[in-house]
Parts: structure tokens; C-alpha cells; sequence
């Protein structure tokens, strides 16, 4: 008894093993990039580069800085919009609602952790002499 694979399943077997290495670097590399604050997360999912499109769009959230399932799923209940949904399964009115939502929370929250100003004393007052 032979093998059951066929001589041209296993050349078409490892172009897909190749295929699928090359999406999961290429995920990684940009989860790493958005962790790093190199690119938003808001950016990606108005591209929707060809290598993320099946990428469940919780999975994208949660790779921001200070991220992880509990807000991801919260942001997306706002937003009315699955976690295990992909992101080139969003509709454009989806994407930009997800993208605008997901900016202004970021902004929110750099200005919430930002440092407070000091308070300047102001210079002495000078009088000219009358």
C-alpha cells in the first residue's frame, strides 16, 4: 500500500502552506507596527490591505497598546459590529464608522493620559515712570 496523496496535491499543498506563512508574517508584522504606535488600527481598516482582509477585525483591535478582548468586544458592541467579523467583510459605512470611532477614542485617551501642564509663573510687571 502506497501513499494517498497524489503527486500534484503535495506541490499544491506546500504553495499553500507558503501562502499562509507569508499572511501570518505579514499579520504579525503589522499587529507589531500597531503596537509599536508606528500605524493606527483606524488606518488599516480603511485600507484593508489584501493580507488582513480575513482577519477577524477584534484580532486587529486588540493588538493596539493597552488593548485586549474585554475593549475590543466594547468597542465593537458600540459600533454594532461582530468581533469575529473580517475586515474586508465590512461594509464602507461600517469601515468609516469603525475607523472615525476607533480615532476619536485614541484621542480621547491621549489627552486623558497626558501630562499636566505646569503652571508658569507670570514675568514681573514693569511700570514706566511717569
Amino acid at each position: 500500500m502506497g501513499e494517498m496523496t497524489t503527486p500534484v496535491a503535495c506541490p499544491q499543498r506546500a504553495r499553500a502552506l507558503q501562502l499562509a506563512n507569508r499572511v501570518r508574517r505579514a499579520r504579525s508584522e503589522l499587529k507589531a507596527r500597531i503596537a509599536d504606535g508606528e500605524l493606527s488600527a483606524a488606518e488599516v481598516i480603511l485600507t484593508c490591505p489584501l493580507q488582513i482582509a480575513t482577519m477577524p477585525i477584534a484580532q486587529l483591535l486588540a493588538s493596539q497598546h493597552g488593548w485586549g478582548d474585554v475593549r475590543s468586544r466594547a468597542f465593537l458592541a458600540q459600533v454594532g459590529v461582530r468581533e469575529d467579523k473580517s475586515i474586508g467583510s465590512l461594509t464602507d459605512r461600517q469601515r468609516r464608522a469603525v475607523a472615525s470611532l476607533l480615532a476619536r477614542t485614541i484621542a480621547c485617551a491621549q489627552l486623558d493620559s497626558a501630562p499636566p501642564l505646569k503652571h508658569r509663573p507670570r514675568p514681573p510687571v514693569t511700570r514706566k515712570a511717569s
